[in-house]
């Protein structure tokens, strides 16, 4: 490894331990060569997300993401020629297709899901945002498969596992951020969901708006309005349950992974899932809770997931 790649290397890593904390209790329980390609790649995917959550206008955002996919290509160039001032993140990268040959592809539906952030792009059933978190989330999952190596045989059943993995992480980001995403104007939740629970379209600034203003603030007002207010958040209790249950079902499927792989890669899946899963079983304990605030572990139950993940223990 040239020096220009252990910096590269050393700049993925620091992003990931920054900005992907939850992932990093995981990855970092990887022997150095893997440890170093999954923080390359999750630095691009921090990357990618930042342009589609930035305070940039629709416009500059896709050219950013065009820009983005395109630097790309240089994965499989022949030779790289970065100009004066090299992408650590595409160096890195470059290095870790090289060692485990990973499909480049998996990253441009990557950013092909996040255009679906910038666009605006709402969900009428569950299979429109099972595309989204194919792209965002199981692309990402896909190529980690590359990077941890599955054992002999298994191969055919692993992928569509560690993709099934990443739609629960992502359906687990989705319940978290709801009521952060709803007051930026962002729904995932598929419109034949809301109007199961009486949360598409009800009167008087109730539903999903519901999550916008907050629960139960001093300006809720009173009498039939507020009452109209406790009832919308009784649905959307039930609305978040309905959603939990569904994405415990894929975690269910997914986890089937982890006897695929060796024990260290076992071990960082186990780790990354068993934080975000532990996260969903909270939610569904009290899903008032993130119609209030952002939910997450603490830093000394996060490592204690990590602990049991090396022990091979239920999380």
């Amino acid at each position: 490894m040239s020096s220009k790649e252990a910096e590269a290397y050393s700049f993925c890593e620091s992003v990931t331990r920054a900005r992907a904390a939850n992932f990093y209790y995981g990855i970092r329980l990887l022997a150095g060569e893997k440890r170093r390609a999954m923080c390359a790649v999750y630095a691009f995917a921090r990357r990618v997300d930042d342009i589609g959550d930035g305070e940039l206008d629709h416009d500059q955002k896709t050219r950013l993401l065009d820009e983005t996919h395109a630097a790309l290509a240089a994965l499989g160039a022949g030779a790289y020629e970065p100009g004066a001032q090299p992408d650590p993140v595409i160096v890195a990268l470059r290095d870790a297709r090289r060692r485990f040959a990973f499909a480049p592809e998996a990253l441009a539906e990557l950013i092909e899901g996040v255009r679906m952030d910038v666009d605006g792009v709402r969900y009428e059933r569950f299979d429109e945002l099972l595309l989204y978190c194919r792209r965002v989330a199981g692309a990402v999952g896909r190529i980690s498969l590359a990077i941890f190596g599955v054992r002999t045989g298994a191969a055919a059943d692993a992928e569509p596992l560690a993709d099934d993995l990443g739609v629960a992480l992502q359906l687990t980001n989705i319940l978290r951020d709801l009521r952060e995403d709803a007051q930026s104007g962002r729904v995932y939740v598929p419109g034949e969901d809301l109007r199961r629970f009486g949360l598409h379209g009800t009167q008087g600034g109730g539903g999903i708006a519901v999550l916008m203003a907050g629960s139960g603030g001093p300006g809720a007002g009173a009498g039939g309005v507020q009452q109209a207010r406790d009832d919308d958040l009784a649905r959307l209790r039930e609305l978040v349950r309905f959603e939990a249950d569904r994405a415990e079902a894929w975690y269910s499927r997914g986890m089937r992974l982890a006897p695929m792989l060796d024990r260290r890669s076992a071990a960082c899946v186990r780790a990354m899932a068993g934080i975000y899963h532990r996260l969903l079983q909270r939610i569904a304990r009290r899903p008032e809770l993130v119609l209030r605030e952002r939910v997450s572990l603490g830093p000394h139950e996060k490592a204690w997931v990590a602990a049991r993940s090396m022990l091979g223990a239920p999380t």
